[in-house]
């Protein structure tokens, strides 16, 4: 039984590693907000939800297959955190038993098995009865299927039958096993068999034959009892390692739903977090990767929506654009609209809703960041040599249908030098099918592609008054430079304006 909560026909390897730009995004998309909010002080939940938020998707179908899972857990919330609850007390029922009963030898292992199953069964049974009471109440075809599963595959019948099954496998009366001689007269080919091995009344008073024979071991005759015991383990050895893979089945498909259910839960922690603050909401619409789409109303900072009580969001209709540039003042919201884009496609690719009234947008194949950094007093080069070396990692891992985020790139030189990095670097992009966002205070360089490819890009512009509210507008002739100075503390005798 499978649970298939984040695809329609597999299993979510979480095993397999993450991409290789993790850390760029979650230091400039500051994801590790969003994250510790939907662990809501969980190291598991965050773990998972990491690995799925990391992971996108780009296969549309797939996605609104998670946004309906979605859909019906924020239907019902409480009943997915009583199965993810179920799930979480199975995996610590097997571990408190496995520390247990720690030996290595056949009828221990055989008694932690059964412990373990039986444990386990009592789960089994709880989430059955759950899907017995609640299962009319989910739309989704991923938890709908889960469900019935559980309803067709752990019926009352079969659930007795492991119960009887677990019962006789304690062997209350003692083991009975056969095995042949062979020709030095050891036992070979032993057999764990059924049977019981009291015997009747009638036969203990010699009124019916003796069905078999027996002797009795001495109390103080170790050597015979370790013998007695290694026939013992020879006989049951196949049941007990049959009996452990059958455990380790049960509890491999509560980890799975542990782990599948976690990343919903988490989505719903990040949800209470968002409503609580009064943000919007929505399932974007996702686009096929071979289309142009990003329009959004309300879109906001998911991040910054988490930690700030005044959050603008923004409208933009970017269809049809393969280059967005962001200009204006500084402290503007030029930088916080990135990572709202950043952040909206990545909670989009992995099934999640956004922090928005609506978004609809392109699926990207990755998504790449290049960001500002502060200057590192170890670093042996400048920052603009430590830029380009960051670009160039970029370079070697991104391909065609991607998206590329740039906030601020290649400032760290004279205007026209980065202008013209900059300028040769988002032309490459485009021209190899990728799509750009660029934040820049560069007017050489915006004002290149507002003359050269005015047809395939949008122009932003952040306002002076700090509304935070992004305009469509062509590039200003100013990089707003008394603005920059303020901001890394100089002085210019006044403030401004």
């Amino acid at each position: 039984m499978k649970a298939h909560l984040l695809y329609p026909d597999q299993d979510f390897d979480f095993d397999a590693g993450l991409p290789a730009n993790t850390d760029d995004l979650v230091q400039d998309l500051e994801l590790r907000t969003v994250l510790s909010a939907m662990a809501n002080q969980d190291d598991f939940l965050f773990d998972i939800s990491a690995k799925v938020v990391l992971t996108g998707l780009t296969d549309v179908e797939t996605i609104r297959y998670r946004q309906d899972i979605l859909a019906d857990c924020i239907a019902e919330p409480d009943i997915i955190r009583q199965m993810y609850g179920i799930a979480v007390g199975a995996l610590k029922d097997k571990r408190a038993l496995w520390g247990f009963f720690g030996s290595k030898q056949p009828t221990s292992i055989l008694a932690t098995a059964i412990s373990q199953l039986e444990v386990l069964t009592a789960r089994l049974r709880e989430l059955r009865q759950l899907a017995d009471s609640e299962a009319g109440k989910f739309a989704a075809q991923g938890v709908a299927t889960l469900l019935k599963a559980l309803q067709h595959e752990l019926d009352d019948e079969y659930l007795e039958r492991l119960s009887d099954h677990l019962k006789q496998l304690r062997f209350r009366s003692g083991e009975v096993v056969s095995a042949e001689l062979d020709r030095d007269n050891s036992g070979i080919n032993y057999v764990l068999r059924s049977g019981d091995t009291r015997r009747g009344w009638r036969e203990r008073i010699g009124i019916e034959p003796r069905a078999s024979y027996s002797f009795t071991i001495p109390p103080r005759d170790e050597a015979g009892f370790q013998a007695l015991q290694d026939i013992a383990d020879r006989g049951i050895n196949l049941v007990a390692n049959a009996a452990a893979q059958s455990a380790d089945h049960v509890s491999s498909f509560f980890a799975m739903l542990r782990a599948e259910l976690g990343f919903y839960v988490g989505c719903l922690n990040l949800r209470d977090r968002l409503t609580a603050r009064g943000q919007p909401l929505a399932f974007p619409v996702p686009c096929p990767s071979d289309s142009s789409e990003f329009s959004c109303s309300d879109l906001r900072d998911a991040s910054l929506a988490l930690l700030s009580e005044s959050v603008v969001g923004n409208d933009v209709d970017a269809d049809g654009k393969s280059l967005v540039i962001i200009t204006g003042a500084n402290s503007g919201g030029k930088s916080t609209f990135l990572r709202s884009v950043g952040l909206a496609q990545l909670m989009m690719q992995c099934g999640m809703f956004v922090t928005a009234q609506s978004l609809r947008a392109t699926v990207a194949r990755q998504i790449f960041t290049h960001f500002v950094r502060e200057e590192d007093p170890d670093m042996v080069s400048g920052r603009l040599d430590e830029e380009l070396k960051r670009m160039s990692t970029v370079a070697d891992q991104i391909s065609a249908r991607c998206l590329m985020l740039f906030n601020e790139s290649f400032a760290a030189t004279n205007e026209l030098e980065g202008s013209e990095i900059g300028r040769q670097v988002v032309g490459a992009l485009l021209e190899a099918g990728i799509r750009v966002f660029f934040v820049t205070h560069q007017f050489a360089f915006a004002d290149s592609f507002y003359r050269q490819r005015p047809e395939e890009t949008l122009f932003l512009r952040a306002p002076r008054e700090r509304t935070f509210k992004l305009a469509t507008a062509e590039p200003l002739p100013t990089s707003f430079g008394q603005d920059i100075y303020h901001r890394i503390g100089g002085w210019l005798g006044e403030q401004p304006q």
